[in-house]
């Protein structure tokens, strides 16, 4: 995959695509991204290595939450300031070219630059694993039994002070070279979409318990 070529500037449709200059340091873009997302992968130092993991998170204002085992390296080794990035992408479409040489994709990327601080208040860890289900599961929290005081020591939370974040987004058709457009091959774009399916309930539920809210707001909220 490459950047588009500047050669077909005039094709019809390439008002719509951030060519050179998708990058944007718009913060409210950032947060519409990171609102609609799933999955953050998570980049931090461990002994001296580079490390990326998938995790579930939630924004507060400008703070991100992640939580994890509080055994588990990330949490055990990030210390108040210490610097860590998340990325979260939607990906849109499947940008299909009449040559490989311009495969893309259309997607939505949010970056975020910042500094860790291990969540030690019982009240803000609350607060934080609220976030974090409702997140997911909008309403979910409230849905749910308490926390027992033993999940919750068990549970490390970070919060992550948003310093510095960026955006990467593509739009639009493929952007083919010129001489390339009267080819009789198909170009286009292929919509791709993340969508909450039907609920399958646990056979050990009683039957007659519906559906609860909270899977209808993700739906709408993950539509």
């Amino acid at each position: 995959m490459t950047q588009d070529n500047k050669a077909s500037k005039n094709r019809p449709g390439y008002a719509q695509i951030r060519q050179m200059n998708r990058g944007s340091y718009d913060r409210e873009l950032a947060y519409s991204i990171l609102d609609k997302g799933l999955i953050a992968h998570v980049g931090f130092i461990s002994e001296d290595r580079p490390m990326v993991i998938p995790m579930v998170y939630a924004r507060i204002d400008n703070v991100l939450f992640i939580h994890g085992a509080s055994t588990t390296r990330i949490i055990k080794q990030q210390s108040n300031g210490t610097p860590i990035t998340l990325t979260v992408t939607l990906l849109d479409g499947l940008v299909v070219a009449r040559s490989a040489f311009h495969l893309s994709m259309n997607y939505r990327c949010a970056i975020v630059h910042g500094s860790a601080r291990p969540v030690m208040s019982g009240q803000e860890k609350t607060t934080a694993m609220a976030a974090i289900t409702n997140h997911m599961l909008p309403g979910r929290w409230s849905e749910s039994r308490p926390m027992l005081a033993k999940e919750l020591k068990g549970t490390g939370i970070l919060a992550v002070e948003i310093q510095d974040v960026a955006t990467k987004v593509r739009t639009g058709q493929p952007v083919d070279d010129p001489e390339d457009l009267e080819l009789d091959i198909w170009a286009g774009v292929v919509p791709v979409t993340t969508a909450i399916a039907e609920p399958l309930a646990d056979p050990l539920i009683k039957d007659d318990l519906p559906v609860p809210n909270s899977i209808r707001n993700a739906k709408q909220k993950f539509a």
